[in-house]
């Protein structure tokens, strides 16, 4: 067996790995990077594969169908889209091959990373093996990310069902998708198929989107009632059957029993880590079924050793691994202490609206602490929604006693472009004072911003005692 010894060896070449990965060879570290699925020469795991890259893209081209329907406000003809389902599915994975070549093992060979295809298992605290290569390093990083989780629910093991990973595999549009879970993922994918023609029913056993603000989540969730999307929430599925083409679940809501049938089922409640057979005992890491243990430095029992991204049982975010990389790269390299810190990481979810949310919600901080306020400002207040006709939408922000930021969310559009002043807010401690100065450009969406922070002073602005200062100035000519 060939031993390989590396300053940094990587296991895992999705969005957190291949970040360490280049960030570490091109820092001059000999670096090693494991990964068992390649996918026609390319890396780049679930987020590119599976997860952000093509349902982004069938949002796109579901965006374009539902434009064509709703010309009439702005003076032209609305039409039902003439959708070829075979062709969609074309353009996202034309999408996904072109951006593969940024994460393909030619790539980062070129970087001087030298890739292993092949599953990795750990041997020993610094002792990896994969395939007949074995890995001593002075620093690992585990980077294997989630999968799609199985709830068990009678009957679906025995049931064709669809998760993230194969919806994309879809060449012909489904008559009646039925999605068993009402986050993010099922929403998006809701939203979607609804609009390139089926028929949609979303399942939730809480409420949609449960996670967010109820007040502007159900902003969107009213937007796909309208679509025609049918959600069925609080809801608690009993079983599960059929066959290809042919499935049904049965559900109690509300104290009686219902069941619905359809052509396809997407299952989207959430992910799992993957932390399965990869020797974690032998190397001294524990894990829980929320993924690996982890300090805030993102290092697991043994200190040699981190777990970064959605294996580290964090918030499961492309843009989070990519955090999570950086504070490795100053740990493992530069042995500076950078601890994790997770307040003021933002999400979206890339419906239509849009919902973007950063820090706390109303109910949360509501908990947290003692005096606080919720401002809000309607798109419907805003010149830009107006004559884009897209007025669906707020902005509310969470203060505390001392007008210092809290939580923001966002729904309307581009609510994930609009929500990124307020994570710097966040990360800076700004007051809502230096978000209502900002100079900001005319008509746009970003006067949102501007807006809402300049509310929380309009009392105090044209009260009484501003218009009392006016008045005595004035005798001064």
């Amino acid at each position: 067996m060939e031993r390989i010894k590396a300053d940094i060896c990587v296991i895992g070449a999705g969005s957190a790995g291949l970040s360490v990965a280049a960030g570490a060879a091109q820092m001059g570290a000999r670096t090693v990077l494991v990964e068992k699925a390649v996918r026609n020469g390319a890396m780049g795991g679930d987020c590119l594969h599976t997860g952000c890259v093509p349902s982004k893209a069938l949002l796109a081209a579901a965006g374009h169908a539902q434009a064509m329907r709703s010309g009439a406000a702005f003076g032209v003809a609305a039409t039902q889209p003439d959708i070829d389902f075979s062709r969609v599915h074309d353009h996202v994975h034309g999408v996904i091959a072109s951006i593969a070549p940024m994460d393909s093992v030619a790539r980062f060979e070129g970087l001087g990373v030298t890739v292993i295809q092949d599953h990795a298992r750990f041997t020993g605290e610094r002792l990896l093996v994969a395939g007949d290569k074995e890995i001593q390093a002075r620093r690992f990083v585990i980077a294997t990310g989630s999968r799609a989780a199985m709830p068990p629910i009678p009957g679906l093991a025995d049931t064709p069902a669809y998760t993230n990973e194969t919806i994309f595999d879809l060449t012909e549009c489904p008559k009646h998708l039925i999605v068993i879970g009402g986050g993010p993922i099922g929403m998006e994918m809701a939203q979607a198929h609804r609009r390139l023609g089926a028929e949609v029913t979303v399942i939730e056993g809480a409420r949609v989107l449960g996670r967010e603000d109820p007040e502007l989540a159900a902003i969107v969730a009213d937007n796909l009632r309208r679509e025609g999307v049918t959600l069925v929430e609080e809801a608690r599925v009993s079983n599960i059957s059929g066959d290809t083409g042919a499935v049904n679940v049965t559900y109690s809501c509300d104290g009686k029993e219902a069941s619905v049938s359809g052509s396809h089922l997407l299952v989207a409640t959430g992910r799992t880590p993957n932390v399965e057979d990869m020797g974690l005992e032998e190397a001294g890491v524990d894990y829980t079924p929320r993924g690996i243990t982890v300090d805030d430095r993102l290092r697991t029992t043994n200190k040699k050793i981190f777990a970064i991204g959605d294996v580290a049982g964090g918030p499961q975010f492309t843009h989070v691994a990519g955090y999570h990389a950086g504070l490795v790269i100053r740990n493992a390299l530069f042995r500076v202490p950078a601890r994790v810190d997770h307040s003021a990481i933002p999400h979206v979810t890339y419906t239509d609206p849009e919902l973007a949310h950063v820090g706390e919600t109303e109910a949360e901080a509501r908990e947290r602490h003692s005096k606080i306020s919720a401002l809000r400002w309607h798109m419907a207040e805003n010149d830009r929604a107006q004559a884009d006709r897209q007025t669906e939408g707020a902005i509310k922000i969470v203060i505390d006693g001392h007008a210092r930021v809290l939580g923001a969310t966002i729904v309307g559009p581009h609510a994930g472009e609009l929500i990124l002043p307020w994570v710097m807010a966040m990360q800076q401690g700004l007051k809502l004072s230096a978000m209502a100065g900002y100079v900001v450009p005319y008509p746009t969406y970003s006067e949102v911003t501007k807006r809402v922070a300049g509310s929380y002073y309009t009392s105090t602005l044209f009260g009484p005692r501003t218009k009392a200062l006016v008045r005595f100035l004035s005798w001064f000519g």
